[in-house]
């Protein structure tokens, strides 16, 4: 089979997939963490993975409001949020759970890198990361809040029986596509 016929059995067989925004760091730009749910709407996610410091009740609201299935894990600078615990999707790290027969970890600081999951997904450190590793797919979406540098991040993660693949946008613009053929043991 040549090159051109995998590729297309492969888009054919890509039916048990499932689009996932990973974003983080959104802090007190609300108008950002809006823009990247918009986008993330636009570009046919359906599940959305906040990775910590949201800082607002009104981003958690954004993300309620999307309409779109959604996880937020605390971070370092969301101790006020505590009383909308019962309100919102809002979770102690690591939290996992899992997505299209894939476990993943959820944590907002990079203190529980361990591969024990199929994806790990951290925020806090304000910079976009992407590997795989013994079979696991460390991700850090990078910041929505544009803090660090002058652009706003996030990724969006398909995950199917076989493959993941990982874009990264800045500014809402695909900078890096990563694909990762899944190994199982």
């Amino acid at each position: 089979m040549n090159v051109l016929n995998v590729k297309k059995e492969h888009q054919k067989r890509r039916i048990n997939l499932v689009k996932v925004g990973v974003c983080s760091d959104s802090h007190q730009k609300i108008q950002s963490l809006q823009k990247t749910v918009d986008f993330f709407k636009e570009s046919g996610v359906s599940f959305i993975i906040h990775a910590g410091d949201i800082c607002k009740k009104e981003g958690l609201d954004i993300l309620k409001q999307s309409g779109l299935e959604y996880v937020v894990v605390y971070g370092n600078n969301d101790a006020s949020l505590v009383q909308y615990h019962q309100a919102y999707n809002l979770v102690k790290e690591p939290y996992y759970f899992l997505l299209q027969q894939t476990k993943i970890k959820l944590m907002h600081l990079p203190f529980y890198m361990t591969p024990d999951a199929q994806v790990v997904i951290s925020g806090h450190t304000h910079k976009f990361h992407c590997e795989y590793v013994k079979n696991t797919l460390f991700l850090n979406p990078g910041e929505v809040c544009a803090r660090e540098k002058p652009v706003s991040e996030c990724a969006i993660l398909t995950i199917d029986e076989k493959v993941f693949d990982v874009d990264y946008f800045a500014n809402y613009t695909l900078a890096k596509h990563f694909s990762f053929l899944r190994e199982f043991e």
